[in-house]
């Protein structure tokens, strides 16, 4: 038997992961003095609520995971014979997959005959949750965990994800982007354009001026990278910032018709705290990154 698994900064959810199998793990994030453990600490989430808290000033921090909570997680699926299918956020981006990594190593010494499989999104959020979604689709389809290691190969850098960010206080605390200069927090009204580059990382590439020309500007990159958008879902995520989503959405459906497949997603509050409320981005299927 094979066990799947995800993470919550894919942006799955417990409804979504239940659709394939998969099991979440936990990626927590802390504010107050308090850690919290998405989906074990609450059933749902509620994006307005967690965002509307940080435009409140309350600017949380997020934390790797250590080995034992990773043992705890797989060591039960090894001992009932299951081998592992990890589809996971980027490994670029966290420490937290060193400690994953020793708490595999420890079990297969315990456990030799299982096997443990993982593929690396190569992004976060909506990014991810393209890649875990096509991932589930294989394995519903009957396909074996080395024909989805070989589809990974090729197949995730061509799911492009760009974004912008409203509020630069969250990503200059967290150093997450790359190429992000601290100047343009001060510059009124502008928003950099971010994507995930095929390492991994979050990389800031460009900037608009005020939120429509932001809105603009990702649907120039679907528009000039997309690559068989229509056979493939394209997914819109958003830190309380609905309308604005429905509006990259709305312009991308009157571009390539009603045959678009949109999916609407709340960016998961562990990744959110990193960039804030009233981002957007968009995830498609692409010639590159």
């Amino acid at each position: 038997m094979l066990t799947l698994f995800t993470d919550t900064d894919t942006d799955i959810t417990p409804k979504v992961a239940k659709e394939y199998g998969y099991k979440l793990i936990s990626m927590p994030y802390s504010y107050d003095g308090k850690t919290i453990y998405p989906y074990e600490d609450f059933e749902e989430f509620d994006a307005h609520a967690f965002y509307d808290m940080l435009r409140a000033g309350v600017l949380p921090t997020t934390s790797a995971l250590g080995e034992d909570k990773y043992i705890a997680y797989f060591e039960p699926e090894f001992a009932a014979g299951n081998d592992i299918f990890y589809v996971h956020f980027s490994r670029a981006m966290t420490a937290t997959f060193d400690a994953m990594d020793k708490a595999v190593a420890a079990l297969k010494e315990k456990y030799p005959e299982r096997k443990f499989y993982e593929l690396d999104t190569k992004g976060i959020t909506i990014g991810s949750y393209n890649i875990v979604r096509e991932v589930g689709d294989l394995f519903l389809a009957g396909k074996t965990p080395e024909e989805v290691l070989e589809w990974g190969k090729t197949e995730v850098d061509k799911f492009g994800i760009y974004f912008f960010a409203d509020d630069l206080k969250f990503f200059r605390r967290s150093g997450r982007v790359s190429g992000l200069a601290a100047t343009m927090g001060g510059l009124i009204g502008i928003r950099p354009i971010i994507y995930m580059s095929s390492e991994g990382k979050m990389v800031s590439i460009g900037k608009a001026k005020g939120r429509q020309n932001a809105i603009n500007t990702l649907v120039d990159y679907v528009l000039t990278l997309g690559e068989d958008v229509l056979q493939h879902r394209l997914v819109i995520a958003q830190t309380d910032a609905m309308p604005l989503a429905q509006q990259v959405g709305a312009i991308l459906r009157e571009k390539f018709g009603e045959g678009l497949r949109i999916e609407y997603v709340d960016v998961n509050p562990t990744a959110g705290s990193h960039c804030g409320p009233n981002a957007v981005g968009v995830s498609f299927h692409a010639k590159h990154r």
